[in-house]
C-alpha cells in the first residue's frame, strides 16, 4: 500500500515539476528571435520524431522566426515516397510552419533512404551552397564578407540520435557547408550558425520528460553563455498538454505520418525524450 502511495504521489509531482521547469526554460533560457532558420533532415518524420520541441519553439509567432524544412530524401525505401512527402508537408504545418511551401524535399540518386548508406558530405555541402549561398563561388576574395539567405541551420549531431548513417551524413555535410562559407575569408564570421541535436545514451533516450534534469545539467556545464546573440546551447521543452506541446508533437506523428504509424512507433512517441526535450549545441567550425 505504501508503494502504491509513493507511485501515486510521483505521478502527480513529477509532471508538475516538469511543467513548471518547461515554463521557466521557455521564458528565461537563450532563444533565437527574428531569424531565418532551416531544419535539415534526412527523412520525412524526422522533424516530428526528433525535432518537434525545436520546431514548436522556434515557430511561435511572437518571436518572429521564419522556419523552413529541407529534407534530403522522400523516404522512398518502401515505395511510399509520394505519400511521405505529403505527410511531411502536413506535419510541418501542424508543428507551426507558416505553410506547406516552407517544406522542401530533395530527390536525388545520391541521397537514397538507406540504413546502410552514407551520403557524401561534399555533395550535401554543394546542395546547401546552391540553396542558401549561390553567390559563394563568385565572391572568393577575402575582402568580401560571406553571405547566406539563412541565419541558422539545424540538424543532427555526429551520433545522429539513432546512429542512422543518413542522419550522421547531414552533420558532416552541414559542417562542410558552414566551413565553405568562411574558407579563405579570415576575420569574417560565418553568416550561418550551425546547431546540432544532442545524441544521448539509450537509458536517457527512452526516459520521456524525466530526462529534463540531465539535460539541464549538461546545458549548464557544457554550453557557452557569453555570446547572447549566438548562444552556445539551446534547450526546448514541450509542455505536456495543449497547443504547441507534446500533444501537438503526437498529433504531427499520428495524424500526418499515418504511413509510418506501425505499432512500435506508439512506444517511441510515448517514451522518447525527443518528443518532449531537445537540446542543441552551437558547432565550432574550423576554418580551411
Amino acid at each position: 500500500m505504501e508503494l502504491l502511495t509513493i507511485f501515486a504521489v510521483l505521478a502527480v509531482v513529477l509532471p508538475s515539476l516538469y511543467i513548471y521547469t518547461a515554463s521557466v526554460v521557455s521564458t528565461r533560457f537563450p532563444k533565437l528571435e527574428n531569424k531565418s532558420i532551416c531544419l535539415l533532415i534526412a527523412h520525412p518524420d524526422d522533424e516530428a520524431m526528433f525535432f518537434a520541441p525545436t520546431v514548436l519553439a522556434l515557430t511561435r509567432p511572437e518571436i518572429g522566426n521564419h522556419v523552413k524544412i529541407l529534407c534530403l530524401s522522400s523516404g522512398d525505401a518502401d515505395g511510399l515516397g509520394e505519400t511521405r512527402k505529403k505527410e511531411l508537408a502536413k506535419s510541418g504545418v501542424v508543428l507551426g510552419l507558416r505553410s506547406t511551401s516552407d517544406v522542401f524535399v530533395v530527390e536525388k540518386p545520391e541521397f537514397r533512404d538507406s540504413m546502410t548508406t552514407t551520403w557524401d558530405a561534399g555533395k550535401i555541402s554543394d546542395l546547401l551552397v546552391s540553396a542558401f549561398a549561390p553567390q559563394l563561388n563568385k565572391s572568393k576574395g577575402a575582402s568580401s564578407p560571406p553571405t547566406a539567405s539563412i541565419d541558422v541551420l539545424i540538424t543532427f549531431d555526429a551520433g545522429g540520435v539513432s546512429s542512422h548513417p543518413n542522419h550522421i551524413s547531414l552533420y558532416h555535410g552541414a559542417k562542410e557547408f558552414v566551413g565553405a562559407l568562411v574558407a579563405g575569408k579570415g576575420g569574417w564570421a560565418s553568416p550561418v550558425d550551425l546547431y546540432t541535436l544532442t545524441t544521448v545514451p539509450i537509458a536517457r533516450k527512452y526516459s520521456a520528460f524525466l530526462d529534463v534534469l540531465p539535460t539541464l545539467l549538461s546545458w549548464a556545464i557544457g554550453a557557452g553563455k557569453r555570446d547572447k546573440k549566438h548562444p552556445g546551447g539551446l534547450v526546448f521543452l514541450n509542455g505536456l498538454a495543449g497547443h504547441g506541446s507534446f500533444t501537438t508533437a503526437w498529433k504531427a506523428m499520428t495524424t500526418a505520418h499515418k504511413s509510418q504509424m506501425v505499432w512500435f512507433r506508439y512506444g517511441w512517441i510515448t517514451l522518447s525524450r525527443y518528443m518532449y526535450i531537445n537540446d542543441l549545441r552551437l558547432e565550432k567550425i574550423k576554418r580551411k
